[in-house]
Protein backbone atom coordinates (compact mmCIF):
# COMPACT_ATOMS: atom_id res chain seq x y z
CA UNK A 1 0.00 0.00 0.00
CA UNK A 2 2.85 2.39 0.76
CA UNK A 3 4.26 1.69 -2.68
CA UNK A 4 0.87 2.36 -4.23
CA UNK A 5 0.55 5.71 -2.47
CA UNK A 6 3.99 6.68 -3.66
CA UNK A 7 3.05 5.96 -7.26
CA UNK A 8 -0.28 7.75 -6.87
CA UNK A 9 1.55 10.87 -5.77
CA UNK A 10 3.66 10.67 -8.90
CA UNK A 11 0.58 10.24 -11.05
CA UNK A 12 -0.97 13.33 -9.54
CA UNK A 13 2.08 15.40 -10.32
CA UNK A 14 2.14 14.32 -13.96
CA UNK A 15 -1.59 14.45 -14.53
CA UNK A 16 -2.50 17.74 -12.95
CA UNK A 17 0.77 19.63 -12.87
CA UNK A 18 -0.93 22.86 -13.85
CA UNK A 19 -3.49 22.67 -11.07
CA UNK A 20 -3.18 23.99 -7.56
CA UNK A 21 -2.60 20.94 -5.39
CA UNK A 22 -4.48 20.90 -2.13
CA UNK A 23 -5.03 18.49 0.73
CA UNK A 24 -3.70 15.02 1.34
CA UNK A 25 -4.63 13.88 -2.18
CA UNK A 26 -3.16 16.97 -3.83
CA UNK A 27 -6.32 17.56 -5.84
CA UNK A 28 -7.40 21.07 -6.72
CA UNK A 29 -8.81 23.10 -9.55
CA UNK A 30 -6.81 25.72 -11.41
CA UNK A 31 -8.82 28.90 -11.50
CA UNK A 32 -8.20 31.71 -13.93
CA UNK A 33 -6.49 34.69 -12.31
CA UNK A 34 -7.33 37.17 -15.05
CA UNK A 35 -10.64 38.99 -15.17
CA UNK A 36 -12.60 36.56 -17.29
CA UNK A 37 -16.05 35.59 -16.12
CA UNK A 38 -18.85 33.24 -17.11
CA UNK A 39 -22.39 34.54 -16.92
CA UNK A 40 -25.12 31.92 -17.13
CA UNK A 41 -28.65 33.14 -17.75
CA UNK A 42 -31.79 31.37 -16.54
CA UNK A 43 -32.76 30.09 -19.96
CA UNK A 44 -30.52 27.26 -21.17
CA UNK A 45 -31.56 27.67 -24.81
CA UNK A 46 -31.19 31.37 -25.56
CA UNK A 47 -29.93 34.71 -24.34
CA UNK A 48 -32.28 37.45 -23.09
CA UNK A 49 -32.84 40.23 -25.59
CA UNK A 50 -31.15 42.77 -23.29
CA UNK A 51 -28.14 40.65 -22.31
CA UNK A 52 -25.62 43.11 -23.80
CA UNK A 53 -27.13 45.94 -21.84
CA UNK A 54 -27.10 43.90 -18.63
CA UNK A 55 -23.42 43.07 -19.08
CA UNK A 56 -22.45 46.64 -19.96
CA UNK A 57 -24.30 48.12 -16.99
CA UNK A 58 -22.33 45.87 -14.69
CA UNK A 59 -19.03 47.03 -16.20
CA UNK A 60 -18.39 44.05 -18.44
CA UNK A 61 -17.74 43.38 -22.10
CA UNK A 62 -18.87 40.23 -23.90
CA UNK A 63 -15.94 38.28 -25.33
CA UNK A 64 -17.91 35.26 -26.51
CA UNK A 65 -21.63 34.51 -26.70
CA UNK A 66 -22.95 30.95 -26.51
CA UNK A 67 -26.62 31.61 -27.24
CA UNK A 68 -27.68 27.96 -27.49
CA UNK A 69 -26.35 27.44 -23.98
CA UNK A 70 -27.72 30.68 -22.54
CA UNK A 71 -24.29 31.87 -21.46
CA UNK A 72 -21.58 34.40 -22.26
CA UNK A 73 -17.91 34.90 -21.51
CA UNK A 74 -17.21 38.36 -20.15
CA UNK A 75 -14.15 40.43 -19.37
CA UNK A 76 -14.30 43.22 -16.86
CA UNK A 77 -12.05 45.56 -14.92
CA UNK A 78 -14.83 46.35 -12.49
CA UNK A 79 -13.88 44.78 -9.11
CA UNK A 80 -17.57 44.56 -8.19
CA UNK A 81 -18.67 43.03 -11.51
CA UNK A 82 -19.92 39.78 -9.99
CA UNK A 83 -22.05 41.42 -7.34
CA UNK A 84 -23.45 43.84 -9.93
CA UNK A 85 -24.31 41.25 -12.57
CA UNK A 86 -26.00 38.97 -10.04
CA UNK A 87 -28.55 41.68 -9.34
CA UNK A 88 -30.14 41.00 -12.72
CA UNK A 89 -33.29 38.87 -12.56
CA UNK A 90 -32.23 37.15 -15.79
CA UNK A 91 -28.94 35.85 -14.39
CA UNK A 92 -28.81 32.39 -12.82
CA UNK A 93 -25.11 32.25 -11.96
CA UNK A 94 -21.99 34.31 -12.59
CA UNK A 95 -18.43 33.55 -11.66
CA UNK A 96 -14.81 33.14 -12.64
CA UNK A 97 -13.92 31.09 -15.71
CA UNK A 98 -11.74 28.05 -15.12
CA UNK A 99 -8.97 26.52 -17.18
CA UNK A 100 -9.17 22.83 -18.09
CA UNK A 101 -6.20 20.72 -19.14
CA UNK A 102 -5.77 17.56 -21.20
CA UNK A 103 -5.75 14.42 -19.06
CA UNK A 104 -2.00 13.98 -19.38
CA UNK A 105 -0.82 10.36 -19.72
CA UNK A 106 0.71 8.90 -16.59
CA UNK A 107 3.46 7.20 -18.58
CA UNK A 108 4.84 7.81 -22.08
CA UNK A 109 7.39 5.76 -24.03
CA UNK A 110 8.00 6.36 -27.72
CA UNK A 111 8.38 3.44 -30.07
CA UNK A 112 11.83 4.09 -31.44
CA UNK A 113 11.85 1.56 -34.22
CA UNK A 114 9.93 1.43 -37.47
CA UNK A 115 8.34 4.84 -38.00
CA UNK A 116 7.86 4.10 -41.70
CA UNK A 117 4.28 4.06 -42.97
CA UNK A 118 2.67 0.76 -43.91
CA UNK A 119 -0.81 -0.62 -44.38
CA UNK A 120 0.24 -3.82 -42.61
CA UNK A 121 -1.07 -4.26 -39.09
CA UNK A 122 2.29 -5.32 -37.66
CA UNK A 123 2.20 -3.06 -34.60
CA UNK A 124 -1.35 -4.16 -33.82
CA UNK A 125 -0.30 -7.79 -34.02
CA UNK A 126 2.72 -7.25 -31.76
CA UNK A 127 1.66 -4.66 -29.20
CA UNK A 128 -2.02 -3.75 -29.11
CA UNK A 129 -3.32 -6.02 -26.37
CA UNK A 130 -5.81 -3.30 -25.50
CA UNK A 131 -7.56 -3.28 -28.88
CA UNK A 132 -7.50 -7.09 -28.93
CA UNK A 133 -9.08 -7.18 -25.47
CA UNK A 134 -12.02 -5.02 -26.52
CA UNK A 135 -12.54 -6.58 -29.98
CA UNK A 136 -11.88 -10.20 -28.91
CA UNK A 137 -8.79 -10.38 -31.12
CA UNK A 138 -10.56 -8.63 -33.96
CA UNK A 139 -13.68 -10.82 -33.96
CA UNK A 140 -15.94 -7.77 -33.72
CA UNK A 141 -14.63 -6.50 -37.07
CA UNK A 142 -16.39 -9.41 -38.77
CA UNK A 143 -19.75 -8.35 -37.33
CA UNK A 144 -22.29 -5.90 -38.74
CA UNK A 145 -21.06 -2.39 -37.95
CA UNK A 146 -17.97 -3.76 -36.23
CA UNK A 147 -15.44 -1.82 -38.27
CA UNK A 148 -17.45 1.38 -38.02
CA UNK A 149 -18.98 1.16 -41.49
CA UNK A 150 -22.58 2.22 -41.07
CA UNK A 151 -25.46 0.06 -42.29
CA UNK A 152 -27.06 3.14 -43.85
CA UNK A 153 -23.79 4.18 -45.54
CA UNK A 154 -23.46 7.42 -43.60
CA UNK A 155 -20.13 8.18 -41.93
CA UNK A 156 -20.06 7.62 -38.19
CA UNK A 157 -18.01 10.49 -36.78
CA UNK A 158 -16.30 10.54 -33.40
CA UNK A 159 -15.34 14.07 -32.36
CA UNK A 160 -12.04 14.27 -30.47
CA UNK A 161 -12.19 17.31 -28.16
CA UNK A 162 -8.52 17.48 -27.37
CA UNK A 163 -5.13 18.82 -28.55
CA UNK A 164 -6.01 18.31 -32.22
CA UNK A 165 -5.14 15.43 -34.55
CA UNK A 166 -2.16 14.85 -36.82
CA UNK A 167 -4.31 14.42 -39.91
CA UNK A 168 -1.25 13.62 -42.04
CA UNK A 169 -0.44 10.47 -40.08
CA UNK A 170 -0.53 7.45 -42.39
CA UNK A 171 -2.66 5.42 -39.97
CA UNK A 172 -5.26 8.18 -39.54
CA UNK A 173 -5.48 10.30 -42.69
CA UNK A 174 -7.95 8.05 -44.56
CA UNK A 175 -10.35 8.17 -41.58
CA UNK A 176 -9.93 11.87 -40.84
CA UNK A 177 -13.21 13.68 -41.53
CA UNK A 178 -12.31 17.33 -40.80
CA UNK A 179 -10.95 19.55 -38.08
CA UNK A 180 -11.78 22.80 -36.31
CA UNK A 181 -9.83 24.88 -33.85
CA UNK A 182 -11.31 26.63 -30.82
CA UNK A 183 -7.95 27.84 -29.58
CA UNK A 184 -7.84 31.66 -29.60
CA UNK A 185 -5.49 32.86 -32.33
CA UNK A 186 -4.90 29.39 -33.83
CA UNK A 187 -6.81 28.21 -36.88
CA UNK A 188 -5.20 24.85 -37.49
CA UNK A 189 -6.57 21.65 -35.91
CA UNK A 190 -3.11 20.06 -36.20
CA UNK A 191 -1.93 18.36 -33.02
CA UNK A 192 1.17 19.95 -31.45
CA UNK A 193 1.17 17.70 -28.40
CA UNK A 194 0.43 14.08 -29.28
CA UNK A 195 -2.45 13.44 -26.89
CA UNK A 196 -5.27 13.95 -29.39
CA UNK A 197 -3.54 11.90 -32.08
CA UNK A 198 -3.04 9.02 -29.65
CA UNK A 199 -6.76 9.18 -28.81
CA UNK A 200 -7.72 9.29 -32.50
CA UNK A 201 -5.59 6.24 -33.32
CA UNK A 202 -7.27 4.26 -30.54
CA UNK A 203 -10.63 5.05 -32.07
CA UNK A 204 -10.06 4.75 -35.80
CA UNK A 205 -6.46 3.87 -36.56
CA UNK A 206 -6.10 1.80 -39.73
CA UNK A 207 -2.53 0.96 -40.71
CA UNK A 208 0.31 -0.34 -38.61
CA UNK A 209 -1.94 0.19 -35.60
CA UNK A 210 -5.68 -0.37 -35.49
CA UNK A 211 -8.43 1.35 -33.57
CA UNK A 212 -11.64 -0.09 -32.15
CA UNK A 213 -13.42 0.84 -35.39
CA UNK A 214 -10.93 0.95 -38.30
CA UNK A 215 -13.60 2.46 -40.59
CA UNK A 216 -14.94 5.05 -38.17
CA UNK A 217 -14.25 8.69 -38.94
CA UNK A 218 -12.59 11.06 -36.49
CA UNK A 219 -12.94 14.84 -36.41
CA UNK A 220 -10.58 17.16 -34.54
CA UNK A 221 -12.21 19.73 -32.27
CA UNK A 222 -9.02 21.30 -31.03
CA UNK A 223 -9.35 23.14 -27.74
CA UNK A 224 -5.78 22.96 -26.43
CA UNK A 225 -2.96 25.04 -27.82
CA UNK A 226 0.80 24.69 -27.29
CA UNK A 227 0.48 26.01 -23.73
CA UNK A 228 -1.89 23.24 -22.69
CA UNK A 229 -4.86 24.89 -21.01
CA UNK A 230 -8.29 25.72 -22.42
CA UNK A 231 -10.98 28.03 -21.11
CA UNK A 232 -14.26 26.36 -20.19
CA UNK A 233 -16.14 28.54 -22.68
CA UNK A 234 -13.94 27.28 -25.53
CA UNK A 235 -14.56 23.64 -24.58
CA UNK A 236 -18.27 24.33 -24.25
CA UNK A 237 -18.22 25.98 -27.67
CA UNK A 238 -16.49 22.93 -29.15
CA UNK A 239 -19.08 20.60 -27.64
CA UNK A 240 -21.95 22.77 -28.87
CA UNK A 241 -20.45 23.00 -32.36
CA UNK A 242 -19.81 19.26 -32.56
CA UNK A 243 -23.45 18.63 -31.70
CA UNK A 244 -24.59 21.13 -34.33
CA UNK A 245 -22.31 19.35 -36.83
CA UNK A 246 -24.23 16.11 -36.17
CA UNK A 247 -21.28 14.07 -34.93
CA UNK A 248 -22.23 10.75 -33.38
CA UNK A 249 -19.86 10.53 -30.43
CA UNK A 250 -17.69 12.98 -28.50
CA UNK A 251 -14.58 11.86 -26.64
CA UNK A 252 -13.34 14.14 -23.86
CA UNK A 253 -10.14 12.96 -22.21
CA UNK A 254 -9.90 16.07 -20.07
CA UNK A 255 -8.40 16.69 -16.65
CA UNK A 256 -10.22 18.87 -14.15
CA UNK A 257 -11.55 19.11 -10.61
CA UNK A 258 -13.81 21.68 -9.00
CA UNK A 259 -12.97 22.45 -5.39
CA UNK A 260 -15.86 24.13 -3.63
CA UNK A 261 -14.87 26.25 -0.63
CA UNK A 262 -11.52 27.09 -2.16
CA UNK A 263 -10.44 29.96 0.16
CA UNK A 264 -9.49 32.05 -2.86
CA UNK A 265 -12.97 31.77 -4.39
CA UNK A 266 -16.43 31.66 -2.90
CA UNK A 267 -18.45 28.61 -3.95
CA UNK A 268 -20.96 30.82 -5.76
CA UNK A 269 -18.09 32.22 -7.86
CA UNK A 270 -17.34 28.89 -9.58
CA UNK A 271 -20.85 27.44 -9.92
CA UNK A 272 -21.41 29.25 -13.24
CA UNK A 273 -18.37 27.59 -14.77
CA UNK A 274 -19.54 24.13 -13.67
CA UNK A 275 -23.07 24.82 -14.90
CA UNK A 276 -21.84 25.93 -18.34
CA UNK A 277 -19.83 22.73 -18.79
CA UNK A 278 -22.83 20.61 -17.85
CA UNK A 279 -25.15 22.59 -20.11
CA UNK A 280 -22.83 21.94 -23.04
CA UNK A 281 -22.85 18.20 -22.33
CA UNK A 282 -26.63 18.16 -22.04
CA UNK A 283 -26.96 20.16 -25.25
CA UNK A 284 -24.90 17.56 -27.10
CA UNK A 285 -26.82 14.64 -25.62
CA UNK A 286 -30.18 16.23 -26.45
CA UNK A 287 -29.01 16.52 -30.05
CA UNK A 288 -28.25 12.80 -30.18
CA UNK A 289 -24.54 12.77 -29.34
CA UNK A 290 -23.07 10.09 -27.08
CA UNK A 291 -20.55 11.80 -24.79
CA UNK A 292 -17.65 9.85 -23.26
CA UNK A 293 -15.26 11.14 -20.61
CA UNK A 294 -12.21 9.85 -18.73
CA UNK A 295 -12.40 9.16 -15.01
CA UNK A 296 -9.11 10.89 -14.19
CA UNK A 297 -5.64 9.79 -13.15
CA UNK A 298 -5.48 10.81 -9.49
CA UNK A 299 -6.07 7.29 -8.13
CA UNK A 300 -8.80 8.50 -5.76
CA UNK A 301 -12.45 7.85 -4.95
CA UNK A 302 -14.43 10.51 -6.78
CA UNK A 303 -17.74 9.40 -5.26
CA UNK A 304 -16.98 11.26 -2.04
CA UNK A 305 -16.48 14.98 -2.65
CA UNK A 306 -15.56 15.51 1.00
CA UNK A 307 -12.89 12.81 1.02
CA UNK A 308 -11.53 14.00 -2.32
CA UNK A 309 -10.72 17.34 -0.70
CA UNK A 310 -8.45 15.57 1.78
CA UNK A 311 -7.63 17.73 4.78
CA UNK A 312 -9.20 20.78 3.19
CA UNK A 313 -12.79 21.78 3.80
CA UNK A 314 -15.51 21.69 1.21
CA UNK A 315 -16.30 19.40 -1.69
CA UNK A 316 -14.15 18.51 -4.67
CA UNK A 317 -15.83 17.14 -7.78
CA UNK A 318 -14.37 15.57 -10.89
CA UNK A 319 -14.99 17.94 -13.79
CA UNK A 320 -17.02 17.59 -15.90
CA UNK A 321 -19.33 16.17 -13.25
CA UNK A 322 -22.33 15.36 -15.44
CA UNK A 323 -23.94 11.99 -14.78
CA UNK A 324 -25.24 11.86 -18.35
CA UNK A 325 -21.91 11.15 -19.99
CA UNK A 326 -20.23 7.74 -20.01
CA UNK A 327 -17.36 7.92 -17.53
CA UNK A 328 -14.58 5.39 -17.99
CA UNK A 329 -12.00 4.04 -15.54
CA UNK A 330 -8.76 2.43 -16.73
CA UNK A 331 -7.87 -1.27 -16.68
CA UNK A 332 -4.60 -3.05 -17.23
CA UNK A 333 -3.56 -5.97 -19.38
CA UNK A 334 -3.97 -8.24 -16.35
CA UNK A 335 -7.63 -7.24 -15.98
CA UNK A 336 -6.82 -5.05 -13.00
CA UNK A 337 -7.80 -1.53 -12.05
CA UNK A 338 -4.72 0.54 -12.82
CA UNK A 339 -3.00 2.20 -9.87
CA UNK A 340 -3.68 5.70 -11.17
CA UNK A 341 -7.33 5.36 -12.19
CA UNK A 342 -9.99 7.25 -10.30
CA UNK A 343 -12.94 5.18 -9.15
CA UNK A 344 -16.15 5.54 -7.16
CA UNK A 345 -19.61 4.07 -6.77
CA UNK A 346 -22.09 5.96 -8.91
CA UNK A 347 -19.32 7.73 -10.82
CA UNK A 348 -17.89 5.00 -13.07
CA UNK A 349 -19.95 3.46 -15.86
CA UNK A 350 -17.46 1.01 -17.39
CA UNK A 351 -13.78 0.15 -17.43
CA UNK A 352 -11.63 0.00 -20.58
CA UNK A 353 -7.93 -0.59 -21.28
CA UNK A 354 -5.75 2.28 -20.11
CA UNK A 355 -2.52 0.39 -19.51
CA UNK A 356 0.15 0.22 -16.84
CA UNK A 357 3.56 -1.41 -16.35
CA UNK A 358 2.07 -4.57 -14.86
CA UNK A 359 1.15 -5.60 -11.33
CA UNK A 360 4.56 -7.22 -10.64
CA UNK A 361 6.25 -3.83 -10.98
CA UNK A 362 3.57 -2.16 -8.88
CA UNK A 363 3.89 -4.67 -6.05
CA UNK A 364 7.69 -4.68 -5.90
CA UNK A 365 8.81 -1.36 -7.36
CA UNK A 366 11.54 -3.25 -9.20
CA UNK A 367 12.28 -1.28 -12.40
CA UNK A 368 13.36 -4.50 -14.10
CA UNK A 369 9.73 -5.65 -13.92
CA UNK A 370 8.34 -2.62 -15.74
CA UNK A 371 6.69 -4.06 -18.83
CA UNK A 372 6.43 -1.36 -21.48
CA UNK A 373 4.28 -3.60 -23.64
CA UNK A 374 1.47 -3.40 -21.09
CA UNK A 375 1.04 0.29 -21.86
CA UNK A 376 -1.24 1.28 -24.76
CA UNK A 377 0.36 1.81 -28.18
CA UNK A 378 -1.20 4.24 -30.62
CA UNK A 379 -0.39 7.00 -33.07
CA UNK A 380 1.39 10.27 -32.27
CA UNK A 381 2.66 12.94 -34.68
CA UNK A 382 5.57 11.45 -36.58
CA UNK A 383 5.17 7.91 -35.28
CA UNK A 384 3.86 5.82 -32.42
CA UNK A 385 4.04 5.84 -28.64
CA UNK A 386 3.00 3.87 -25.58
CA UNK A 387 0.78 5.86 -23.20
CA UNK A 388 -1.00 4.98 -19.98
CA UNK A 389 -3.99 6.81 -18.56
CA UNK A 390 -7.74 7.04 -18.37
CA UNK A 391 -7.31 9.17 -21.50
CA UNK A 392 -6.48 5.90 -23.25
CA UNK A 393 -9.54 4.13 -21.79
CA UNK A 394 -12.15 6.70 -22.79
CA UNK A 395 -11.49 6.62 -26.57
CA UNK A 396 -11.86 2.83 -26.67
CA UNK A 397 -15.32 3.33 -25.22
CA UNK A 398 -16.01 6.16 -27.67
CA UNK A 399 -14.92 3.84 -30.48
CA UNK A 400 -17.25 1.14 -29.16
CA UNK A 401 -20.10 3.65 -29.11
CA UNK A 402 -19.27 4.41 -32.75
CA UNK A 403 -19.44 0.80 -33.92
CA UNK A 404 -22.69 0.23 -32.01
CA UNK A 405 -24.16 3.21 -33.84
CA UNK A 406 -22.76 1.88 -37.11
CA UNK A 407 -24.62 -1.41 -36.59
CA UNK A 408 -27.98 0.33 -36.39
CA UNK A 409 -27.23 3.23 -38.73
CA UNK A 410 -26.55 6.91 -38.17
CA UNK A 411 -29.17 8.91 -36.25
CA UNK A 412 -31.15 5.84 -35.17
CA UNK A 413 -30.11 5.19 -31.55
CA UNK A 414 -30.37 7.71 -28.72
CA UNK A 415 -27.33 8.32 -26.48
CA UNK A 416 -29.14 6.60 -23.61
CA UNK A 417 -29.65 3.50 -25.77
CA UNK A 418 -25.97 3.46 -26.74
CA UNK A 419 -24.97 3.84 -23.10
CA UNK A 420 -27.30 1.00 -22.08
CA UNK A 421 -25.85 -1.35 -24.70
CA UNK A 422 -22.30 -0.57 -23.58
CA UNK A 423 -23.13 -1.13 -19.92
CA UNK A 424 -25.30 -4.22 -20.34
CA UNK A 425 -22.80 -5.99 -22.62
CA UNK A 426 -19.74 -5.39 -20.45
CA UNK A 427 -17.77 -8.27 -18.91
CA UNK A 428 -18.30 -8.34 -15.16
CA UNK A 429 -15.06 -7.67 -13.28
CA UNK A 430 -14.23 -7.54 -9.58
CA UNK A 431 -17.38 -7.66 -7.40
CA UNK A 432 -20.45 -9.40 -8.90
CA UNK A 433 -22.65 -6.83 -10.60
CA UNK A 434 -21.93 -3.11 -10.41
CA UNK A 435 -18.91 -1.82 -8.50
CA UNK A 436 -17.12 1.49 -8.19
CA UNK A 437 -13.88 0.33 -9.80
CA UNK A 438 -15.16 -1.11 -13.09
CA UNK A 439 -18.75 0.16 -13.14
CA UNK A 440 -20.82 -2.37 -15.04
CA UNK A 441 -17.66 -4.07 -16.25
CA UNK A 442 -15.08 -4.15 -19.03
CA UNK A 443 -16.28 -3.04 -22.45
CA UNK A 444 -16.72 -5.85 -24.97
CA UNK A 445 -17.37 -5.09 -28.65
CA UNK A 446 -18.49 -8.62 -29.56
CA UNK A 447 -21.05 -8.73 -26.76
CA UNK A 448 -22.26 -5.23 -27.63
CA UNK A 449 -22.75 -6.02 -31.29
CA UNK A 450 -24.59 -9.22 -30.38
CA UNK A 451 -27.22 -7.26 -28.46
CA UNK A 452 -30.59 -7.34 -30.18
Amino acid sequence: MLMKKKFIAGALTVTLSAAAFLGSFGVGHAQSVDKNYIVVFKSDTNLPSNYLEVIQKSGGKVKKALPNLGAVKVTSENPTFLSEIQKSSNVLDAGFESTIYPEAPVDVEFLQEGFSASSANDLYNTYQWDIKQVTNNGASWNMTGGTGKSTNNKDIIVAVVDTGIDFTHADIKDNYAYGKSFVPGIESPMDEDGHGTHVAGSIAGNGRVLGIGPELKVAAYRVFGPDGGAATSDIANALMTAADDNVDVVNMSLGGYDWFQNPEYATKEIVADVRLFNRAIQYAIKKGVTVVGSAGNAGVDISSPGKLSGDDKGATHRSPSSQSLIRVSAGGAEKNLTYYSNYGVGKIDVIAPGGDYGTAWLETGDPALRDRNKLCLSTVPGGYAFYAGTSMAAPKTAGLAGVIIAKYGKDVLSPSQVKHIIQSSADDWFKPGYDGESGFGSINAVNALNRK
